[in-house]
């Protein structure tokens, strides 16, 4: 038998090959699941095609428009004493909150060319927003909205996310611990599973 880079040429994956016998799980999540493909196919944006499994991006076009939000945090821990500073201005770059908030509305905005299966959405509103929670803990919040046929969560988690990447590398120089949290949504509205809140 052949190789290719190391693998087996005709080897297949445990997992695609449960895939193609129909033991993965199927999603429920309307909001994922093509309208128009039967549940035995398997995972949402993945497809068995004659030569195997396939990725793909599932097919939204009959999808109706409606109003979508989301609303997604990422935190950034600081060691002790430096969160203040750091919100003062007094970084080794300089005032954190523009340029970081500048990141997050591009990352917002090329979310469907950065993460593979997403949709390209026409944002209508990216808002980053930067709260203090304790002496040495920064939330990062990215609310975003649209009109369209699917939901914008992962719009606002990038969001969020590289803008506190943005807040590390302005102020990493003054000390390296300065380390990011969890990136999670909070909330999100709109489309056929209507209204979510994290409890």
């Amino acid at each position: 038998m052949g190789l290719h880079l190391g693998i087996p040429l005709g080897y297949r994956a445990p997992a695609l090959q449960s895939l193609r016998k129909g033991n993965l799980p199927v999603s429920h999540d309307s909001e994922q699941s093509d309208p128009d493909a039967p549940a035995e196919r398997g995972l949402p944006h993945v497809r068995v095609g004659p030569q195997g499994s396939e990725s793909r991006m599932v097919d939204v076009g009959s999808k109706s428009t409606s109003r979508r939000q989301a609303l997604a945090r990422a935190r950034v821990e600081f060691p002790p004493g430096l969160c203040e500073r750091v919100m003062q201005g007094q970084g080794p770059k300089g005032p954190i909150e523009e340029v970081a908030r500048s990141a997050g509305i591009l990352g917002a905005k090329a979310t469907g060319s950065l993460i593979p299966m997403c949709h390209p959405l026409g944002l209508d509103h990216v808002q980053i927003t930067f709260e203090v929670v304790d002496p040495d803990t920064l939330d990062v919040l990215c609310s975003t909205s649209c009109e369209g046929r699917t939901g914008v969560e992962m719009e606002a988690m990038l969001g969020a996310g590289l803008a506190a990447l943005t807040v590390y590398d302005m102020t990493k120089g003054l000390d390296k611990g300065i380390r990011l949290g969890a990136v999670e949504l909070l909330e999100k509205s709109g489309g056929a599973s209507g209204h979510w809140t994290r409890s």
